[in-house]
């Protein structure tokens, strides 16, 4: 084989430019596997060095059915490689080997691809090809054996790749229309709402510490006697609570009623909403 058909079929292989396979098939001696490895090599020196750069673009994906879902978070740094075509193709992989390893993130860089490397093996190649800092970032699995599963997808890339993805996990015997499209509203009021919680109870206490600080200076500041502002301090935090649980939040398609509300008004007895997930690129 010549050297041009060896540079030919290891850009095919590799996916590296022309200057690199010329560069490896001359240092191999023609031996395509030792090119490769050579290439191999290379690229996981280059991926190193822009590891340190910030990756604030991507993609958020979503697979599974109605009882087991997940959805996981790939970074770049570029809006035009989030679009890219080799990067959609291997996120979209990624995301059905995460369904299948239940977002154990380990688990998943180890898992073989299509192409009989690793995640992470494939994760340094597509670096080195594409030229960007690319990184797996947060991911769930929901398992529901009670009930359904629902997700919304906004700003839409490509099929069940987005910017923006939520999921919902309800509790349910009853599988009806009605059911699922109140599932499909929630993720959507997920999306637009951003909850950090289901009830205020649930609300982190670090956020709720936190808040409660920023108020404290604020009417520190405000010059209230110390009653009022007590007064007005509670008044904030409760808002504060209101307005980041579930289940008391405005409801988006009806902003005078609240989540719980509509719930109560489905009249489905056992319907309960179990967790949910959001993630947005750039939060």
């Amino acid at each position: 084989m010549s050297d041009i058909e060896n540079i030919k079929k290891l850009r095919e292989v590799t996916g590296a430019g022309f200057k690199d396979c010329n560069l490896a098939i001359k240092e191999s001696n023609g031996d395509i596997d030792k090119a490769i490895e050579i290439l191999r090599v290379k690229g996981i020196s280059k991926a190193s060095k822009k590891m340190s750069r910030d990756a604030k673009e991507g993609v958020v994906v979503v697979s599974g059915n109605e009882t087991k879902t997940s959805i996981i978070e790939v970074n770049c740094e570029t809006d035009f490689v989030a679009k890219n075509d080799d990067f959609i193709k291997f996120v979209k992989e990624v995301s059905e080997l995460n369904n299948q390893k239940n977002s154990n993130l380990e688990e998943l860089k180890i898992s073989k691809m299509q192409n009989g490397k690793t995640v992470n093996e494939s994760l340094v190649a597509l670096i080195a090809k594409i030229g960007e800092k690319i990184t797996i970032g947060k991911s769930k699995t929901i398992e529901n054996f009670k009930g359904i599963n629902s997700h919304y997808l906004h700003t839409v890339v490509k099929d069940n790749v987005a910017k923006l993805a939520v999921l919902v996990s309800l509790e349910t015997k009853e599988k009806s229309e009605v059911v699922k499209k109140f599932s499909k509203q929630l993720s959507m009021h997920i999306a637009a709402s951003n909850p950090i919680a289901l009830d205020s109870n649930q609300i982190d206490k670090h956020v709720i510490d936190k808040e409660q600080q920023l108020v404290t200076e604020e009417l520190k500041n405000s010059g209230k006697p110390e009653e009022i502002a007590k007064k007005i301090s509670l008044g904030k935090m409760n808002k504060f609570k209101e307005d980041n649980a579930l289940l008391t939040q405005a409801w988006v398609m009806e902003p005078k009623k609240k989540v719980k509300d509509i719930l109560k008004e489905l009249s489905i007895a056992d319907l309960k909403i179990r967790e949910f997930y959001r993630i947005k690129i750039g939060e």
